[in-house]
């Protein structure tokens, strides 16, 4: 598939050059829809955006590795992020979508073709809450693998769910820094708690997610994002979330990679942050 000749026209070059072994620790692929269907179920249908349409990304962004997070719009059918894994399974990893219908050997599968995680949606415009007593059979099913599962949560739940969240017996990710709205400041509870969680040893957060808690040039998310890597700098992630599902405004993720030296200004900082934290999560090289 040829990638559309218009689609980087209008993305600018980054002026932060990436460390060798970047990575975009949350990213998607959807479709192409007639090789790899949408859910039924969908709450939203996204246009395409290939394997080849990420690779190109990729290529002109200087990243060098990813972890494709399965959407909810392709539901439990996880091929199109195995495909896109498996065209280059060196540089990359996968999340994928499960439910309890999942038996042994398909999670051995999903190991195989690069899976290390499992993500469950909380928010609102997902669906909310998953069954929690599908969620937990899950757990029980992924935690002596050594893989982890991925949390997308609103705000507002990150208070109520902290009790549940601080038992999992497993590490963690926090989605998009909670989806903390940036223009309440570093002093609103949802992000006291989600400061208080990153002290866990089994907790690790992105720092992705800028596009969506602020509006260009994502000056209000610096903050926020700054004392979550300051809590934790061994611990977080970061991310690009092409091709921004569900997203208020176009974004070009040059603006995105250009905020990682007001996240982390310390070259070492910025290395743990794009190298060493997703390599040691996810297993590369």
């Amino acid at each position: 598939m040829n990638v559309h000749p218009g689609f980087l026209a209008k993305r600018r070059k980054p002026a932060f050059k990436l460390p060798p072994g970047s990575c975009d620790a949350h990213c998607h692929v959807f479709g192409p829809g007639d090789k790899f269907p949408y859910a039924p179920q969908r709450r939203y249908t996204p246009q395409d955006a290939p394997k080849e349409m990420l690779a190109a990304l990729h290529a002109h962004l200087g990243v060098d590795r990813a972890v494709i997070v399965q959407a909810s719009c392709h539901g439990t059918d996880n091929a199109a992020m195995l495909d896109c894994i498996a065209s280059d399974p060196k540089r990359y990893r996968g999340v994928a979508i499960v439910d309890d219908s999942f038996t042994d050997p398909d999670f051995d599968k999903l190991h195989a073709g690069g899976v290390r995680g499992v993500r469950f949606n909380f928010v609102k415009h997902l669906g909310g809450a998953p069954d929690m007593a599908v969620f937990n059979r899950v757990i029980g099913r992924i935690k002596g693998r050594g893989w982890h599962v991925v949390l997308h949560v609103d705000a507002p739940d990150i208070v109520p769910l902290s009790g549940m969240i601080r038992k999992l017996p497993l590490p963690f990710v926090i989605d998009h820094m909670g989806r903390v709205p940036s223009s309440a400041g570093v002093d609103q509870p949802p992000l006291r708690a989600l400061t208080e969680l990153s002290r866990l040893e089994n907790c690790w957060i992105k720092v992705c997610g800028s596009e969506r808690i602020s509006m260009p040039p994502y000056a209000a998310a610096v903050p926020i994002a700054r004392a979550l890597v300051e809590a934790a700098p061994s611990r977080v992630l970061w991310g690009t979330d092409f091709p921004h599902p569900n997203a208020t405004h176009e974004a070009d993720e040059a603006d995105l990679v250009d905020l990682v030296p007001q996240f982390a200004a310390p070259p070492p900082l910025q290395r743990s942050l794009l190298v060493d934290n997703p390599a040691r999560l996810y297993g590369f090289g």
